[in-house]
């Protein structure tokens, strides 16, 4: 078989069809949205928190490292002991490498090799950067091989610096960023620069794209969800796009333009149905939070903190130390506002083990119809489409 030979950018024809126009301007809309409706809750890192989780788990779902709502919202990274699972941790590094890539694109305004490496290895735990050593395929459930990536450490690392200028260099092309993105993630996954975490490493790049471009303030849109839901789609737009490459690459020579476009509408399509759930997400979180504020805050009058608000919506489940941190309290002030909570009925208290937990199931609730076929996000196995991307 021929192998698909990386295009160089920016791409050599025309994609701004009528139809990829029109979808365009619709996610461009829902975007817009988003980052409005993102300002209504006052504490970034809430949204960062609780959203960059939830991407987490659907894209480490992608990959199938499955992990439970209840499982993750028990865990506790400040300590190691509190694990639930070696999936929960996984889920938990993805989101560090989302908050640690979304730390340096702010501070640098550039979203560069170094920083890639830096997300792939919060991922993985290793140093191993890109590629060095031949004889990596991306194969089926059946052990075929439907396709070879770039094989010399050389060529990784040319692809991955010409791709870095197309990120970061606007005057190399004039498409909309969100045209731009499609691009980005199929070259990214087509070089595959790197052993393993690819295709977690490749998500988190469209979010960060979407920051350094200012198309929003914070990484809370989630595209991992959409694809796992359409994962079939996903993966055979993707592999178009190549096939047609090489068949083009031994005829004459001209562009595969179609299969550039559908593939673009598949993203363009998934930014604006994803876009529009989270923003319908924040509205409901932020509504529920001035519930329970105007419960809460004649509850306890002057002793009311928004801290304390912030804390039981920052972990839907609290535990009696996550508000001694978060409020500089003893154990006893804290465990007395969390049963006075629980007695209104806005918190469960749950015990396992030797552990009090105060559920936020209002909040959960919320999450758990965010994530569209909940049950199924979370017993999901990949078939047809378990390439390790």
């Amino acid at each position: 078989m021929s192998e698909y030979c990386i295009p160089d950018l920016p791409l050599s024809f025309d994609l701004e069809s009528k139809e990829v126009l029109l979808q365009l301007n619709k996610a461009n809309r829902q975007l817009a949205e988003l980052k409005g409706t993102a300002l209504s809750i006052p504490n970034n890192k809430l949204l960062i928190h609780t959203l960059t989780l939830q991407e987490a788990k659907d894209s480490s779902a992608v990959e199938n490292i499955v992990t439970t709502h209840d499982e993750l919202f028990k865990s506790d990274k400040e300590s190691e002991a509190s694990w639930m699972s070696a999936a929960t941790k996984e889920v938990f590094s993805y989101r560090e490498a989302i908050q640690v890539g979304f730390q340096e694109v702010k501070e640098s305004g550039l979203l560069i090799n170094s920083c890639i490496k830096l997300i792939q290895c919060r991922l993985e735990g290793n140093y191993a950067g890109f590629r060095q050593v031949s004889g990596t395929t991306l194969q089926n459930i059946n052990k075929e091989i439907v396709y070879t990536p770039p094989q010399n450490p050389d060529d990784v690392l040319n692809y991955m610096s010409e791709l870095e200028k197309f990120i970061n260099n606007d005057e190399l092309s004039d498409l909309d960023p969100l045209i731009k993105i499609a691009i980005i993630h199929h070259q990214f996954e087509s070089i595959h620069p790197f052993y393993d975490g690819n295709g977690r490493t490749g998500r988190i790049l469209i979010v960060l794209y979407l920051v350094l471009k200012g198309l929003l303030d914070l990484p809370i849109l989630y595209l991992s969800r959409y694809i796992t839901q359409n994962k079939d789609q996903y993966y055979s737009l993707l592999q178009n796009v190549r096939d047609k490459g090489i068949a083009l690459e031994s005829a004459d020579g001209r562009d595969n333009e179609l299969e550039w476009k559908d593939w673009i509408l598949f993203i363009l399509r998934g930014i604006e149905e994803t876009a529009r759930d989270t923003t319908r997400l924040v509205k409901e979180i932020n509504s529920l939070m001035l519930e329970f504020k105007s419960i809460l805050r004649p509850l306890f009058g002057k002793k009311y903190k928004h801290e304390l608000l912030n804390c039981i919506f920052f972990y839907p489940y609290t535990k009696v130390e996550h508000v001694c941190r978060e409020m500089q309290l003893e154990s006893r002030a804290a465990r007395d506002y969390l049963k006075k909570i629980a007695d209104t009925g806005l918190l469960m208290k749950k015990r396992e083990g030797r552990t009090d937990y105060y559920i936020n199931t209002q909040l959960m609730d919320i999450l758990l119809r965010s994530s569209s076929s909940a049950q199924q996000v979370e017993s999901v196995h990949e078939d047809a489409s378990s390439l390790r991307h």
